[in-house]
């Protein structure tokens, strides 16, 4: 196992499918009277976070808590940070309290790595800039298993911000590498130049959307576009808009949230049988315990790697 979970191209496919068997296991703890495993017990595990999250940052923090960890939550907000302090001054800071892991969100791609190499602590990636979310490309394939069993010969689209999207990143790499074919659409302008390479084909309209198993919206990110990406918001919606009318019955729907209702896609579609967005968010608790699991209960404490999760 790696020591750090920094992209979806630290694992191969026998990897994500262990995490994913892992998480599995997981799930049984959540319908328990007392969610609590020993797992973690003794071990610190720190989120450091300096963009705003819901999802990502609760779910990290309920995940260690229920493996036993002790969790501190930090933020900019109230810290040295507002007083000038570096990146690398603050996480040297606090690795002196010896944490297990640091799990780091923040606006700029490759800030991640950086902090891997100031810590001795297990660096998990929980979102850097528009590079990659690799725990959300992880609870995304294990909520399709969970829906339509094996991605082999799949046909994914994602549709939207495509440039400003870590998760689309993570996510084409995650589901071609589990046999998926991933295709991205959105306006030319919010496409990003060679994103071919990662296994994806691009189209520019919605024309055969319905060839799609599976239809992720993406988010329009305005707080990361600096250039007026498209003529109008409106014009946007009438392209591109994930709606009853564009979708077949069959299709599963995904958002990583937060949702723009009425703008990537619509309200009645968030809210139908077809939408798995809330399976997405339960599955960030279970997914997000695997990755501990796996950095700091296997190859981290140099223990023979356990089969099952022992039940507190």
């Amino acid at each position: 196992m790696m020591r750090h979970l920094l992209s979806i191209d630290d694992l191969d496919r026998d990897a994500i499918e262990r995490i994913l068997a892992r998480a599995a296991s997981f799930a049984e703890v959540s319908g328990r009277e007392i969610k609590k495993l020993p797992t973690l017990r003794g071990r610190r595990v720190l989120n450091l976070f300096y963009e705003n999250s819901t999802r990502t940052r609760s779910s990290f923090e309920i995940a260690a808590k229920t493996l036993s960890a002790d969790v501190t939550n930090f933020s900019p907000s109230g810290s040295s940070v507002a007083k000038g302090e570096s990146l690398k001054d603050t996480v040297q800071t606090l690795s002196a309290y010896d944490p297990a892991a640091i799990v780091v969100r923040h606006p700029h791609a490759g800030a991640a790595v950086m902090v891997s190499r100031w810590t001795p602590a297990a660096v998990i990636n929980a979102g850097d800039g528009k590079h990659e979310h690799p725990t959300q490309a992880l609870l995304d394939v294990y909520t399709l298993h969970r829906r339509l069993g094996a991605l082999d010969g799949k046909r994914i689209w994602i549709v939207g911000d495509i440039e400003h999207s870590r998760v689309a990143r993570s996510d084409i790499l995650a589901f071609t590498r589990m046999g998926a074919h991933v295709t991205v659409c959105g306006p030319p302008t919010l496409i990003p130049p060679g994103i071919e390479a990662l296994g994806a084909t691009v189209r520019y309209t919605l024309d055969d959307l319905r060839e799609a198993d599976v239809v992720y919206a993406l988010r329009m990110q305005k707080e990361r576009m600096t250039d007026a990406y498209i003529p109008s918001l409106r014009e946007y919606v009438a392209r591109y808009q994930i709606n009853g009318r564009r979708l077949g019955p069959r299709q599963v729907v995904m958002h990583p949230g937060p949702v723009n209702r009425g703008v990537e896609i619509a309200g009645e579609v968030v809210d139908s049988p077809q939408a798995v967005i809330t399976a997405q968010v339960e599955a960030g608790v279970v997914v997000r315990m695997a990755v501990l699991y796996e950095l700091l209960a296997g190859a981290r404490s140099g223990a023979p790697e356990p089969s099952a999760p022992v039940l507190a």
